[in-house]
Order: structure tokens, then C-alpha cells, then sequence
């Protein structure tokens, strides 16, 4: 099963509109931007496009993926996630929808776009057959954290990473 997207549109307390859509390839470099924009992107993105545009195109070939790019009325990319279903045994076989690299333009940040683009997450989880959604967060991410809790996520397990 594919992942099941569901139009939308937003408009956001400053008078802002956004869509949520499908990035294509041309979105990479807005998308990487966006990667680079806080504390720890700034340490780790950038460099050769040719690295990101390869990732892309795995991403995008996979049915089970979807990056998000989140454009407002002028077609500026200005939020991003990349969403993956996740079929799976455990829970009766339920499959999963995993969020991860989140991101809002700085100048849009405060203006419920990270919560539309959330609630608009749970929406494609249910259209894609999901019962369960997941994101990891970096632990020194405490205003994210607070925004996840917010948005009704639980902090229920520990997570580890080995850099290879």
C-alpha cells in the first residue's frame, strides 16, 4: 500500500496560504535550505547538491515515501517533512507513519503552519491505513519537545543512534 496523500490548504494567522505537495527535484536545494536553518542542520547540511538530488530520487521512488514540500501562494517552499509508512508486525501487524526532518521557514514560524502540517500528517496516516504515528527528536530540542506534547505525542521510548 502506497502512501495516501490528502489535498489541503492553509491559511495561516498573518493572511499566509500554504499547500502541502509532493517536492520534486527542483525543491532540493529550498528543502536543504530548510534542513540547514536551526543549530544543528547549520553543522550538517550543505555542501554537493549531488548527494541530496541522488537521495531524492530514492525517496521518491519509493511508494512508502513522501517529502513534503510546503509552498506558499508565491510557490516558495516554506515547510518540510518527509513522511514513510511502516508496515510491521507488532502491535497486530499495524503499520506506522514515521515523520521526520520537520521544518518551518523562520519567517513563518508562531503562525500554526507546524500545526497544520501535522494535523494534515495524521490525516494522510489515516488515508494510508495507519494507526500509530512516530517521530524521533534530537534531545537537544527542548522547544520541539514541548510542541510535540502540545500536539498530543508522548515521549514513551528511548531511541539511540550510532553515526557509522
Amino acid at each position: 500500500m502506497t502512501i495516501h496523500v490528502v489535498d489541503a490548504c492553509w491559511a495561516l494567522p498573518d493572511g499566509t496560504r500554504c499547500q502541502p505537495s509532493r517536492a520534486c527535484l527542483e525543491d532540493v536545494p529550498a528543502v536543504v535550505r530548510l534542513l540547514a536553518d536551526d543549530p544543528l542542520g547549520s553543522a550538517r547540511e550543505g555542501g554537493d547538491m549531488g548527494t541530496y538530488e541522488r537521495a531524492f530520487q530514492e525517496i521518491d521512488a519509493d511508494p512508502h515515501q513522501f517529502l513534503t514540500a510546503v509552498r506558499n501562494d508565491a510557490g516558495d517552499v516554506v515547510g518540510t517533512m518527509q513522511l514513510t509508512v511502516i508496515p510491521g508486525l507488532s502491535r497486530g501487524g499495524a503499520r506506522r507513519l514515521q515523520i521526520e526532518s520537520v521544518r518551518v521557514t523562520s519567517t513563518l514560524r508562531r503562525q500554526e503552519l507546524g500545526e497544520r502540517m501535522f494535523t494534515w500528517a495524521e490525516t494522510v496516516a489515516l488515508a494510508s491505513g495507519c494507526s500509530l504515528l512516530q517521530l524521533t527528536t534530537d534531545t537537544s530540542r527542548p522547544d520541539a519537545h514541548r510542541f510535540y506534547e502540545r500536539l498530543g505525542y508522548r515521549p514513551s521510548h528511548v531511541g539511540f543512534k550510532k553515526q557509522l
